[in-house]
This record gives C-alpha cells, structure tokens and sequence, in this order.
C-alpha cells in the first residue's frame, strides 16, 4: 500500500474538517483530507444549506401571498415544489464544486475513501474502487459528524424506496409538497421544517414530548415563535409521545400518539418528519490501537483543546460534546490548528456562541437567558423591546419579535456587563452580531450604548434596548 505523510490529516470533510483543513494549509501545514461522501458534509449536503434553500422558497411564497398589502396586485401563487428542489440541488452542487476546487487549489489532498484510524496516527483509506491506501499523520482531526436520530418504529424508508416517514436527510430530497405533514420533535431542526412546509401551504402538526417547543430558549422569545405558529396554522401539541404509525397504503400513515394523562390520539399524514435532534457518528472511526475514548453516548471525548487521548489526534464538529453548530466546528477546526502550531489560543466559551435559529420568525441569541442568568446566581436587569415599534420593520411588514437583553445588576442598582442578548423577529441572524461581540467582549451597557446605530434599521432596535439600560433612551 502507498504511505503518505502529512502534517495534518483529517477525517471527515464537513464545515470542522474541511475549515480545518483550510485554516491549518493557510498556516503552511501540509494537509490531507478523507471523505467518504461529498465534500461539505451534513451541513452543506443534507443541513444548514439545502434547508435555507427551502426557507427561502417559502418566504418568497408568503411574500407573494401578501403582496397586495405592498400594493402589488398578483395572481395566487402556485408552489411548485419540483422546481425549489432542483433550485436547492443546484446551489448545493454549486458550493460543493467551488469547495473541491478550492481546496485543490490549495494543495490539499483530497481521498475520496472511508477512513479508520489505527495506532500511531496512521490512516486507512478504503476507496470506493475496492483498493486502499495509507497516510500518516503527524497530527490527526477525526471530524466524522453526525447523522439523524431515529425513533424505533419511525425508521426512514431504505435508500433507494420511498415511504412516509423521513429524517432530514430525505425530506431535504422531496420533490412534491406533502399537503399534511407531522413534525415529530419541537427542537431548532424541527421548527424550521414546521415553518417550511406551513409557509409553502401545508397543514404542519409538531408533535413535542416536553412541555414546550424549542427548549432553553430563553421564555418571552419562545413565546413569540409559538405565537407566530399559531398564526400559519401550525397545531402544536406538547408533553405527547409518539407510539407507532399504521401507513394507509397510498403513501400516507397514521400516527398515533398521546399523553401520559389521556388516551390515544390519531393524526392522518401524507409524511412524518422525525427531528429529534442528531447523534455523533463515530461508528466507523476503526479507533483500533489508540486511546480515543468514546463515551456511552457515542461522543468522543476531549479536553478543552479538543484532544483526545492519544497523542496528536484530536476532534472537533459534531463528533464531540458541544453545540452541533456549523460555526462551532469551524471554531474548533482554528482552535486544534493553532494548538498545534503551539500559539497557546484560549479554549472556545461555549456558553457565548452564536445561535441561529431559521424559522420564521428568526431567532438568534448569545449568552444565557434570564431565566438561565438568574438560576446561576446572578442578580440580572432586563430590557426589551418589540420589532412592531420598529420603523424598518413596518417597513417590511414583520412586526412579530423582540430584543432582550440581559445584563448584571451592579451593586448601585444600574446596568452593569451584558449577559445575554437574545432576538426573535425578521433577520436576526443577521443582526446578532453586535450582541454576540457585546457578550463575548464582556461589554458593559454603558459602553454599548456610545455606539450609533444606522437609521432606519432593524439594528436599531438592539442599540434602543442597550440605551434604555442606561436610565434614558429615545423611544421607550
């Protein structure tokens, strides 16, 4: 077999693998990557892209469909459901080609394989052609993501036959629109797919086995996106548990599920989107003769530089015990690159990501909620204010959503260092930025509140919230 030696190889070329990959070749490392599918991995293939790409269809329906109050007369619009998906597909194929031709032109040696780690940080890859080959890593990131979770009696069809019940992985490969729908799981994943399929036309039931969708959300910016379901129709029914599905022959199933205190329910769908969230994937790692441990839940373990055991191999993304963030793994990939160029860089505050939520109403938020700041002992003041008192935003016609923030109550009673900054409401993802750097810089309301935000702007309504902090403000 052929021997390869690198000063980085990574297994798994998702946003932590090929991000490493790129960071690290920019820092002159010599880099190798293993992937066994396309290169981007969920995020790009089966995630964060192709599901943006179908929220984008769905709000230029619900666009077209108020366009009248804009003064714009048009006819009812028609979803054709086919269309998004070729759409979808080709923006997709469109990054993954940029990406491989990217890396290529970075020098970075891509082995379209699967890859197993064994002792000495040596690298096997199976190639797709039945041959084999070997690399040697003077430093090793294992980057093998995530993949859907299912529920017993809820599993997706096999590949290549069709059926009812799906993972994000195959409702991203629809080419019709379901006309009723069951979300099973009221998480971040779920709530997108809900807010989906209900703007394009759907009738969307979530089906939450906690007492509310979108746990740990801080309360009053939940409230909103529950309000706001509520508006598209959506039926939302909490505290339940699934308990089977009976398929009804023509495409469609039953589920039936119910409450602990109440007897079964049915709910007749033409599909089941099961979205409970994500499970590490190191199933197929190999792993033999080296002490990466992987822990009951399937996570590998690492210490705050995302080392594992063994020396000179470490793991980042999806893999490992922190938020399944794209922007997480990229964070990681930095952080493992510039320990291994020995730069002493600070362990990532996982408590102060970004995160991003895409349903619409957007949300997004850094640092804890009240709710969380107050359980960890810290005596908080609180300010928010609505978007519908936004002029930008009744520009645009979105007047669901609010800014919170919350920061530390000094020991005079005033506003003291910012906490938490959490949004709901059109485009926040785009807006947090000044929040999270506020949060992550340990930013005080005072200082915040210098700074001068653009008018008219949906910016606006953070820089409003942080002044009112102060005792004074323009609008509120």
């Amino acid at each position: 077999m052929d021997q390869q030696q690198f000063d980085l190889v990574v297994i798994g070329g998702g946003p932590g693998g090929y991000g490493a990959a790129l960071y690290a070749t920019s820092a002159g490392l010599s880099v190798a990557v293993v992937e066994k599918g396309a290169l981007g991995g969920t995020c790009l293939n089966r995630g964060c892209i192709p599901a943006k790409a179908f929220l984008e269809s769905a709000a230029v329906n619900r666009h077209v469909q108020h366009a009248a109050e804009f003064g714009i007369e048009s006819s009812a619009p028609v979803v054709n459901f086919a269309v998004a998906q070729v759409r979808k597909q080709k923006i997709v194929d469109g990054i993954v080609k940029s990406l491989g031709a990217f890396m290529k032109s970075k020098k970075i040696t891509v082995l379209d394989g699967l890859g197993t780690l064994g002792a000495d940080r040596t690298v096997t890859v199976q190639h797709p052609d039945g041959s084999s080959s070997t690399v040697v890593g003077t430093n090793v990131i294992l980057a093998s993501g995530s993949v859907p979770r299912t529920i017993p009696g809820f599993e997706p069809a096999p590949p290549g036959q069709h059926g009812p019940v799906m993972t994000s992985d195959e409702v991203l490969m629809l080419s019709s629109l379901p006309a009723r729908v069951a979300v099973i799981g009221g998480g971040a994943i779920g709530c997108e797919f809900a807010s989906t399929f209900a703007d394009l036309g759907a009738q969307v039931t979530i089906l939450e086995g906690l007492p509310k969708i979108l746990p740990g959300l801080d309360t009053d910016v939940a409230n909103v996106v529950v309000r706001s379901f509520k508006k598209k129709n959506i039926d939302i029914k909490t505290g339940v548990k699934v308990l089977g599905h009976t398929p009804n022959g023509y495409g469609g199933t039953t589920v039936h599920f119910g409450a602990a205190d109440s007897d079964a329910q049915n709910l007749e769908v033409d599909a089941v989107v099961v979205s409970i969230g994500r499970r590490p994937f190191a199933d197929q790692l190999g792993l033999h003769g080296t002490a990466v441990v992987v822990s009951d839940r399937g996570f590998v373990e690492v210490d705050q530089y995302c080392r594992t055991a063994e020396p000179g191999v470490y793991a980042v993304g999806d893999l490992i015990n922190t938020p399944a963030l794209a922007h997480v793994g990229y964070a990681e990939a930095i952080l493992v690159t510039k320990h291994i160029l020995g730069e002493s860089p600070s362990p990532i505050r996982y408590d102060r990501v970004p995160w991003a939520i895409y349903c619409h109403p957007e949300v997004a938020f850094s640092g804890p909620s009240e709710e969380a700041a107050r359980e960890a002992g810290f005596d908080v003041v609180v300010a928010k204010h609505q978007f519908r008192a936004n002029s930008r935003a009744q520009i645009l016609g979105e007047l669901d959503g609010l800014v919170k923030v919350i920061a530390k109550k000094n020991a005079d009673g005033t506003a003291g260092q910012i906490l938490g900054v959490h949004m709901v409401g059109p485009w926040v993802t785009e807006q947090l930025s000044g929040g999270y750097l506020a949060v992550n810089w340990e930013a005080t309301v005072a200082e915040v509140a210098e700074y001068i935000q653009p008018h008219p702007s949906l910016t606006e309504l953070f820089g409003e919230t942080v002044l009112s902090l102060t005792g004074r403000s323009l609008n509120a």
